[in-house]
Parts: structure tokens; C-alpha cells; sequence
């Protein structure tokens, strides 16, 4: 498996910094579907986005957030069940030490990581759990946020995608990794040419799903806001920098 991270996500450096006692982490996974067989999709690839926010009335400004970061890619001769092993354990550190999990239509991402496992997942299951009664708490008070589906009251808009939802909210969140392919080309790539660049794109494209959702989760909780559209990409340049060669190209350059 092939890590990208800058904290040490399965020890106590979890723990959130003394004066920032809101810590949202917000997960995203990735995965070949096929619906032709039962629990046929695998995932291949998760990114966790975790974000710190400064006891009220402190509120940093959009360009000033910083985020602490891990993603995780499948090697082409590794399994669906060595992820969700993985991202048991992750689920495991986050639930113990994270105020809030976030995710776009979380519900989903779980339940194909944990169809995709050999063995106990408890901390997916658990995660699972929280997700089904979310809802019995006040939206302020709830351990899970879910941005497709709980944070409404902001919108106008009827579609529920990331993407559209990030729009009507001001977030810029423009994917350069599609413009001349689709995911399962790039996964392909990957899979049949080891190509560096394709995976790397994925990589990048998951890290902004879960970055957005982290957002959102953060704007609806009101710990951040923004006046004008907001670059996601400016974001990930800056807390990614030096880590994927993707974000150097001249595609990417572009946009930020």
C-alpha cells in the first residue's frame, strides 16, 4: 500500500492541540463499482482530512485553514481487504480523538469498505452505527455529519452531488484530473502500466473530496465562512506541497 500522510494518524498525535478542542475529520473513499454481483464494488484508495478549529469566537479565514492529511492507494497486487483493515484501524484513532466524522454520503464509502473485509472491522462498523443515529442529536451536538444529506438549511439548490453543493456554497473545486479522462481509465492505468501520473491524479482528486466535505461540514457548524468563491485547489497546493508532482504540472499551476 502506498501511504501519503503528515501526522502520525494511529498514536496519540491525534489528540487535538491545546486552545482548538474541535477537531472534524472528513473521509473519502474510492472504488471500481460493479453492480453486476453482490458486493461487487472494491475500493482502491482513501484520504482522511482532518481540521482544527480554534475555540469560538476565533474563526481563521479561508486562506489561513490548515489540515492535516492521509492517503492511502492500493498497490496493483494488494487486496480490497487490506484497505478496509486499514481504514478500520484509521476509524478506530478517529473515533476515540475526533469531535466530528464527515463524509459525502458517508454511508456508502463504509459500507463497501467493510464489504470488502476478511475479517472484524469493529471501528467501521461503529462508524456505521453513528451514521444511522446521527439524527438523534442536534445538528451542533452530532459526532457524524453527513454533507449530502444534513446540511440542506444552506442550500437552495435541489442536486446533492459534491461538486454542485460546493458550487452553490462558493467553493471553486474544479478537477483538472477528468478533464481528458475518467477514474476508471486512470485506475486502469495504474493497474496495467503502474503509471505514476494516473495514480497520483486519483490520489489528488480524492484528497479534494474529502478536503470539500470537511469544508462544508465546517461552514455549516460555523467555524468558517467565506465571502467569495473560495480555491479548494489553492488549499491543496499549499498543504500538499511537496508531496504528489502532479500539483507542479502545468495543468494544475493553472488553476492556482
Amino acid at each position: 500500500m502506498i501511504v501519503h500522510t503528515n501526522a502520525a494518524v494511529s498514536n496519540s498525535s491525534l489528540n487535538p492541540p491545546a486552545g482548538q478542542p474541535r477537531r472534524i475529520a472528513a473521509v473519502d473513499v474510492e472504488w471500481q463499482k460493479n453492480y453486476r454481483i453482490k458486493d461487487g464494488n472494491r475500493a482502491f484508495c482513501y484520504s482522511i482530512i482532518w481540521i482544527d478549529l480554534p475555540a469560538r469566537p476565533a474563526h481563521p479565514a479561508f486562506a489561513n485553514l490548515r489540515f492535516t492529511y492521509k492517503c492511502l492507494y492500493l498497490e496493483p497486487d494488494d487486496q480490497a481487504a487490506d484497505l478496509a483493515a486499514a481504514l478500520d484501524k484509521d476509524l478506530g484513532a478517529i473515533l476515540r480523538s475526533t469531535d466530528v466524522l464527515v463524509g459525502h454520503q458517508l454511508c456508502s464509502d463504509l459500507a463497501v469498505v467493510r464489504a470488502n473485509s476478511r475479517g472484524a472491522t469493529p471501528h467501521l462498523a461503529d462508524a456505521q452505527s453513528r451514521w444511522r443515529e446521527r439524527r438523534a442529536a442536534a445538528f451542533g451536538e452530532r459526532s457524524v455529519i453527513d454533507t449530502r444529506f444534513d446540511i440542506g438549511h444552506l442550500l437552495f439548490g435541489t442536486s446533492r452531488r459534491l461538486v454542485d453543493v460546493c458550487t452553490e456554497l462558493g467553493l471553486d473545486v474544479t478537477q483538472p484530473e477528468l478533464r481528458s479522462s475518467s477514474m476508471t481509465s486512470l485506475h486502469r492505468e495504474w493497474l496495467e502500466r503502474r503509471a505514476h501520473n494516473a495514480r497520483e491524479r486519483i490520489s489528488v482528486l480524492n484528497l479534494r473530496h474529502s478536503l470539500s466535505s470537511a469544508l462544508l461540514a465546517v461552514r455549516a457548524l460555523g467555524g468558517v465562512s467565506w465571502s467569495e468563491q473560495a480555491s479548494v485547489n489553492r488549499l491543496l497546493r499549499s498543504g500538499l506541497a511537496g508531496t504528489f508532482d502532479w500539483l507542479d504540472s502545468s495543468t494544475f499551476q493553472a488553476l492556482v
